[in-house]
Formats: structure tokens, C-alpha cells, sequence
């Protein structure tokens, strides 16, 4: 049987040295690094040790310097190749693999011997319901997000109007050909195929993306192009562009193979390791390759099985579903960025934090006024960038920025660095007087698959043990509390963007208490200030007379997550302390009318968005919150994360402290007024 990722993950697999001849196995930190998890130790030298092993790249030009080594010392070869899913951008713009192929009998792009993964195809059982059901959830997966082995492109792009047949060309000095039975002659066989075999239909190329990029020339460019054929050497999804095909013609490229998840009985020239399964229409076929797979017995070989995966966030080996969502993370940050930001008004010290989220893929500019981030714009051609609550953002046009809903360990207020952001090119989440973002997605998600509401059931009960929230600060313990039907009342920032926006009659904190006594005059009323309220940094306050007027108990530094647990139901305005609630299972009014209401989950007094005519369930509402609107970056690696990712740095306290410029810049806030510390 074959070792999975797991195994390697829990330090099943016993540390063995790693003879290299390629420089890339020393300089490529990645690489390594994925290697030594996997139990093998990269080393210069010759083998001595009968559990000594060379290790090659696939079947690279520098390939046959290793196999010397192997044969004249009769050491194994490891052969190492990048996995199905790599990157964002291609190698050689310096994306890092997320993924290696670590094969001891071939590689799996090679013919002319069988390799590990041919060996799972032709003998292993592959009848695991639990495999095939996660093989199956995974590529609906990939088509959903638009994921491919590189995924530098936007899904949004146009591709050429259906129907047509698709072609697909791969890169001049590609392994995979030359070691899959083809060469360049196949390419120009394969085109007239294409053309002889639909008769009057249409021929779209599709480049190979190094072609594009200029890296490496292709078999096809604009001299094949003509009345019929037509070129794409733009990128675009992959997955759009099979959509609409009526046929798919293909060498050995990867894309065959995403095209059988995609509908298709790919014809292929070549002799790839997806061919000869049934599942493709071979013309050359492999005569030892005498079994027939179902799609999903395929991918879980090819996907589940045989890669070795790895998480670059948790520094440590994974599952393809932990893979899927670190790649979906990253694309997402290249897709939304790429084009860059000039952003306006953006305080000194969320600029460094702005930068990070937002300036990975092409350096985000600032400027202290809408009008110089304007000016910088019509330059550049990039986008325009501004905090959501600024006042010019209401001019349209911006891409607006919030924090997200599972901030940070600590107050923005008291500027700790966010772990979350919101991004929304349409409006922002807690305008109801616009559409945002946010309400596209809460209204998309009774479409969701299964397996997208399953990962939000997951998050739930995550956040739920763990008890996080979008602060996270540390609160006293609960004492006790009067008998009788709870109600909880958090207070609000008064002046707050969601209040402004959100709310039509009760508009403050003491107006919210008033009315919720008045409709329940019996029940034991708990209010909680604001916390940036409670720390003076912001507007809202109420003396303990006027809140116990209406209230029972008051509780500003208790931890508001155990609160929520500890009372019957919420009457919010629009505070997030609604949605958590929400997670949590408790019933929810709203007298304002914030992201989380509107959709038949709420019980709603406040104004109506007609609009929100979706019923969703809680599960789509937050898939749609924390996972489908929300960005993340991971605060050790740097990297673009998912939603994951920060509950686990959340819950083990692993996010670093912020140094002494914000801590003494927070301070001064805390002294100056509050509108000075803003321009």
C-alpha cells in the first residue's frame, strides 16, 4: 500500500540521506523543505549506505548526472517532479511548488516504464468510499474555484464564444513529450486531426501560460492561425475555457487531464498518465494500461494518493483539501491585486499591514489625498484604494477596505495589526443602502456545493470550541447571573459607519436598551459596552445610571463569547456580537439592519432591505462571511491564507506582539483627539 500524506505528516517514514547533482535541490528552500518532511535528507557526496538514495529532477537535462551516480554505486532513484496543483504564477517567475511528485520507480510522465502513480492506476483497489467521495468533492472543487496546476489568470476574463473545439499546446522542450511518445510532428498532426475530424467548426489553441509569459516557445503561434483557427495566448481559466468546448485535443498536457473532470473525452496524441483508462480517446495507446477507472478512482490515485502535499502556512505536510484551500487563498490575492492600488488616506501605520495584504503581487502606492491617489491612477492604470469609512469613498469608484470578522487579538483602536481584511469593489458589508460584495455572496450561497457548506459547518464548530470572536480579548470570568429569560444588549460605537448607514429609529445605545425593555419587561437585560467605548477611544458612552435604567446587569470586561453562551438571545442594532451569536445558535433581533439580517435567519424590527430576498441557510451565511468575502494573511509566513489558518493562530495565541512604534502610536491616540490622530 502506499504512503500517504498523512503517514509522512506523522513522521511515519524514516529519515534516509538524498544524494543531489541539481543545484535546485540546495537553493530551492521549498523544495527542500518538502523533502525533509517527507523523510529524506538532502546530501552532496556519493551513497555509501544500502539506504542511501539519488535524487533526480523527473527527467531534466541534469537527470542522467544522477543516474550516472545510481548506477555505478547501484543506489534507487528518487525521481522528484512538481504535483498536479503547483503555484500561482509558473516556476520561473519564482512561484514556489506546493506539492512534489516523489516517485521510486519512474516518472509519471515518462511511458516507456511504469511509474508509482501508473502502478496505484493498474493495481490498487481505489473502491475507498471515503477516497472516491473526497476525490469527487475535490474536483467539483477545483472547477468551482478555478484552480489549475499555475492560476495566474482571472476567471472573470472573456473567453472565445462557444462553441468551438479546443487544442491545447504545451511548451517547445516539455519531458512530457518526448518521454510520452510524441514530438514536435504531433502537434501539426493533432491541428489537422482537429480540423478534419468537425468539419466547419471552429479551432481555439490555448497556449501553454510560459508561452505566454514569454518564458518558452510553444508548437503553435499566429502562422497557424487562420479563418478557422484561432489563437489564445491570453490567460484565462481553464475551466471556462472547456466549458465551452465540444471537444479537446490534446498531446500529454495537464489541461487533459482537468478536461475529463470537466466533461470531456479528451483525444490524445501523446501517451500521458491519464490515458489508457478508459476515460480518453488514445491514439497511441499504451499496451500494458489495460484497466478502466471511473473519474473519481482517477483523480484520488493521481491527486489524493500519489503527490506528497504541503501547507506553507503550518509548515507542514497535508491533505489535497488543505491544499485547495491555500492555493484558492493565494489565487484569490493574485486575482483581486495583480493590477495594483493606489490608496488614499491611509494612516501611517496600517500602511505596512496594507501592504502586506495588498502589495504581494505589484507594489501598492499611497497617497495623502483622494485627489493625489486620483492623479496617480490616471498615471498608472491601477486601482483606486480607500478605507471604507472614509468620507470620499461615498463618490463610488473605490475599491473599499474594512476589517474583517475575525480580526485580531486586540483592539484596532489600540492599532494591533488585522489578520483580516475586507476587500469590496461594489459597496461595503455594513451599507444596506448599497449593494455589496458580501450580499452577492450571502445571496449566491444556497447554491453552494455540499462540501463548501460542510467546510463553514467545520469553521463553526471551530470558533465555537475555540471561542473566538473578532477581537478575541481577554475578559473576566462570568459571575453570576440573575434567574430568568437572558437578554443580551452590546453596546455600539454610536458613530459607527453600520449605525449611520444601518439604523432608521433607534440610533444609540441607550435608545437600543429603552426598546429592548419595553418589549421585554420581564426579562434580564445584560448589557456590555463597546470596548473601544469602554477604552475612551470612541463615541458612545453612558453613564451606569442611565444603562441600568433599562438594564439589569452591566459587564463591559467580560469575555463576550462566554456571554453569548450564557444568555437566551441578542437585541443588537447592528453589532457583529449579532452574527457570533448567530454561530453560536442563539435567536438574534436586529433593530438596525446589518450584513447578517434581512435573509430569514434574524428576527428584524429595523428597516428593510428589499433586497436580501435570499433564504439562506446559517451555514451559507457564514461560507459567504468568513470564508467567500473575507481575506487573510497568514502573520508568520506572510503569506495569503485561508480562513483556517487564523483560527488556529487565534486559538494557540501565535501571532506575533506589535513592536514599540505602535504601541507608544497608540498611546498617543489614546491622548490626542481622536479627529487630529486621523488626518
Amino acid at each position: 500500500m502506499p504512503i500517504t500524506t498523512l503517514d509522512k505528516a506523522a513522521g511515519n517514514t524514516p529519515s534516509r540521506r538524498l544524494f543531489v547533482y541539481n543545484g535546485g535541490f540546495l537553493t530551492q528552500t521549498r523544495i527542500r523543505r518538502i523533502l525533509d518532511l517527507s523523510g529524506w535528507h538532502v546530501s552532496l557526496g556519493k551513497p555509501g549506505s544500502t539506504d542511501d538514495c539519488v535524487g533526480v529532477w523527473g527527467k531534466s537535462p541534469t537527470s542522467p548526472r544522477g543516474e550516472g551516480v545510481a548506477e555505478r554505486t547501484d543506489a534507487p532513484i528518487l525521481r522528484v517532479e512538481d504535483s498536479f496543483l503547483r503555484s500561482v504564477l509558473p516556476g520561473r517567475d519564482g512561484s514556489a511548488p506546493i506539492g512534489l511528485n516523489l516517485d521510486k520507480s519512474g516518472v509519471h510522465f515518462d511511458s516507456s516504464r511504469p511509474s508509482d502513480l501508473e502502478d496505484l492506476l493498474a493495481t490498487h483497489p481505489l473502491d475507498d468510499t471515503a477516497i472516491l467521495d473526497r476525490a469527487r468533492a475535490a474536483a467539483i472543487r477545483l472547477a468551482d474555484a478555478h484552480i489549475s496546476k499555475y492560476n495566474a489568470y482571472d476567471p472573470g476574463d472573456p473567453v472565445p464564444d462557444a462553441p468551438y473545439v479546443l487544442v491545447i499546446d504545451q511548451t517547445k522542450d516539455d519531458a512530457a513529450i518526448a518521454h510520452g511518445g510524441a514530438n514536435a510532428a504531433t502537434f501539426k498532426e493533432m491541428l489537422v486531426f482537429a480540423q478534419t475530424e468537425h468539419p466547419g467548426s471552429r479551432v481555439v489553441i490555448k497556449s501553454h501560460p510560459e508561452t505566454a509569459a514569454g518564458h518558452r516557445a510553444g508548437h503553435f503561434g499566429p502562422d497557424d492561425v487562420s479563418q478557422r483557427v484561432h489563437l489564445v495566448d491570453a490567460p484565462v481559466s481553464p475551466w471556462k475555457l472547456m466549458q465551452g468546448a465540444t471537444a479537446v485535443y490534446t498531446v500529454s498536457s495537464q489541461l487533459g487531464f482537468e478536461a475529463i473532470f470537466a466533461g470531456h473525452r479528451p483525444r490524445v496524441f501523446g501517451q500521458p498518465f491519464y490515458a489508457g483508462w478508459g476515460l480518453t480517446q488514445d491514439e497511441y495507446p499504451v499496451a500494458r494500461r489495460q484497466r478502466t477507472l471511473t473519474r473519481a478512482q482517477l483523480f484520488a490515485a493521481a491527486m489524493i494518493l500519489y503527490p506528497t502535499w504541503y501547507d506553507p502556512c503550518r509548515d507542514q505536510l497535508c491533505e489535497l483539501e488543505d491544499v485547495i484551500d491555500q492555493l484558492e487563498a493565494e489565487a484569490r490575492a493574485w486575482r483581486d491585486d495583480h493590477q495594483g492600488y493606489v490608496a488614499a488616506g491611509i494612516r501611517a501605520w496600517k500602511r505596512p499591514h496594507m501592504r502586506r495584504f495588498f502589495g504581494a503581487d505589484m507594489p501598492l502606492q499611497f497617497a495623502r489625498t483622494t485627489a493625489g491617489a486620483q492623479e496617480k491612477v490616471a498615471k498608472s492604470g491601477q486601482k483606486p484604494m480607500i478605507w471604507a469609512s472614509d468620507p470620499a469613498a461615498e463618490q463610488g469608484g473605490w475599491v473599499r477596505i474594512e476589517d474583517g470578522f475575525l480580526r485580531s487579538r486586540g483592539l484596532g483602536a489600540r492599532l494591533i495589526p488585522p489578520l483580516s481584511l475586507v476587500r469590496d469593489d461594489l459597496g461595503i458589508y455594513y451599507d444596506p443602502t448599497q449593494e455589496s460584495r458580501l450580499e452577492q455572496l450571502i445571496a449566491a450561497s444556497p447554491a453552494l456545493p455540499g462540501q463548501s457548506l460542510e467546510r463553514a459547518r467545520r469553521l463553526q464548530t471551530s470558533l465555537r470550541r475555540a471561542g473566538l470572536s473578532k477581537y478575541n480579548l481577554d475578559g473576566e470570568g462570568l459571575p453570576e447571573l440573575p434567574i430568568g429569560p437572558r437578554i443580551l444588549v452590546p453596546g455600539q460605537v454610536e458613530d459607527d459607519a453600520s449605525i449611520e448607514k444601518g439604523c432608521d429609529a433607534v440610533r444609540t445605545n441607550l435608545e437600543l436598551l429603552a426598546r429592548t425593555r419595553a418589549e421585554n419587561p420581564d426579562a434580564v437585560i445584560i448589557y456590555k459596552p463597546h470596548p473601544d467605548v469602554q477604552a475612551g477611544l470612541r463615541k458612545g458612552a453612558l453613564d451606569d445610571t442611565q444603562a441600568l435604567e433599562f438594564a439589569d446587569v452591566i459587564l463591559p470586561d467580560v469575555d463576550p463569547v462566554a456571554l453569548i453562551e450564557a444568555v437566551d438571545s441578542i437585541w443588537t442594532m447592528t453589532s457583529l456580537m449579532g452574527f457570533e451569536a448567530l454561530i453560536r445558535g442563539k435567536p438574534v433581533t436586529c433593530l438596525g439592519m446589518p450584513f447578517y439580517a434581512g435573509w430569514g435567519l434574524t428576527r428584524d424590527l429595523g428597516v428593510a432591505a428589499i433586497r436580501r430576498a435570499a433564504r439562506p441557510s446559517l451555514d451559507g451565511l457564514v461560507h459567504a462571511t468568513l470564508i467567500g468575502y473575507a481575506r487573510y494573511n497568514d502573520p508568520i509566513s506572510g503569506l495569503p491564507c485561508p480562513v483556517e489558518v487564523i483560527v488556529d493562530r487565534l486559538q494557540n495565541s501565535d501571532i506575533p506582539l506589535p513592536g514599540p512604534v505602535n504601541r507608544i502610536a497608540a498611546l498617543v491616540q489614546g491622548i490626542l483627539p481622536n479627529k487630529l490622530f486621523r488626518r
